[in-house]
């Protein structure tokens, strides 16, 4: 290697650390500059490219993000941590299939890296593919039992797959790992009001609003209880709250709430539903395509 191409790999590592600074600190646009100042000096810097590509995504510029991880990719195809961006950038665009295959390949390269799992498995569950994101997130909580995002997105997994009690059981392990986890408390509720242990269920639900208020999940949580219970009023007042909370709770609830159904029939629901037409666009999936309850 030349002297001048030695100092063009110099100056592109300097680039790199300072991209690398600014980028600890939150300041993504500042970072991508600076990475592109790296790149400039240096366009094989695999790592400059990558990191660039985490930037973007931080920034919500997909498109850009995916580029850039492929570009890190034509220069090492055996770049885990850019596999591993590729599945996160394409899971926020809504293409799990893709993203699927980019974390395979990611854990391919680094089977130690338990993160990768907990992300193949969600992605997993928002293509209906439940027995194998079990499978991903039991041995993501194997690796780290600790992580009360991974017994909470199993849980999610398990509902659909109708074994409730065990998906109770991994919600009381995501509660016991952290206590003050407002959307395990509110899908644990929404698991007690479909085996109509109604009480328990709101109990849950108020848990939830002790660890985060405003919480439309949760309020909605209570309205759908005292419907169930036949109290209209109390189930009225509870629902008008969470959509003051939050317009779309009703279209989010009926992917999200496993017993959305049995509720949407109750009379101050239909009531409701009726005086406000466009406030649910019914869907027979319990996911979301948007992020869970978190």
């Amino acid at each position: 290697m030349s002297r001048a191409s030695n100092d063009l790999v110099d100056t592109a590592q300097i680039w790199y650390g300072q991209a690398s600074a600014m980028y600890s600190l939150g300041r993504y646009q500042a970072a991508i500059e600076k990475y592109d100042r790296a790149l400039a000096a240096n366009n094989h810097h695999c790592d400059a490219w990558a990191y660039r590509g985490y930037a973007l995504g931080e920034l919500q510029d997909y498109a850009a993000a995916l580029e850039s991880f492929q570009r890190s990719l034509q220069v090492d195809p055996r770049h885990a941590l850019s596999w591993y961006g590729c599945g996160i950038v394409q899971a926020r665009q809504q293409q799990y299939a893709a993203a699927v295959q980019s974390f395979d390949r990611a854990l391919a390269l680094t089977p130690e890296d338990f993160k990768i799992l907990y992300h193949r498995g969600s992605a997993l569950i928002r293509l209906h593919r439940y027995h194998e994101a079990l499978e991903s997130l039991d041995l993501m909580v194997e690796q780290a039992p600790d992580s009360h995002r991974a017994w909470y997105i199993r849980a999610i997994a398990l509902t659909r797959l109708d074994q409730y009690h065990h998906a109770l059981g991994s919600l009381d392990t995501a509660l016991a790992v952290k206590r003050d986890c407002y959307y395990a408390w509110t899908y644990k509720g929404f698991i007690l009001k479909l085996l109509l242990r109604l009480d328990e269920a709101t109990a849950c639900f108020e848990k939830s609003l002790r660890y985060k208020t405003p919480n439309a999940s949760a309020l909605y949580g209570k309205a759908a209880t005292c419907a169930l219970q036949g109290e209209d009023d109390s189930a009225l007042a509870h629902l008008k709250a969470a959509v003051a909370v939050s317009p779309q709770v009703l279209q989010v609830m009926t992917r999200n709430d496993p017993g959305f159904r049995a509720v949407s029939t109750t009379a101050v629901f239909q009531r409701y539903l009726k005086e406000s037409p466009g406030s649910i666009t019914p869907s027979e999936n319990g996911i979301s395509a948007e992020d869970f309850l978190e």
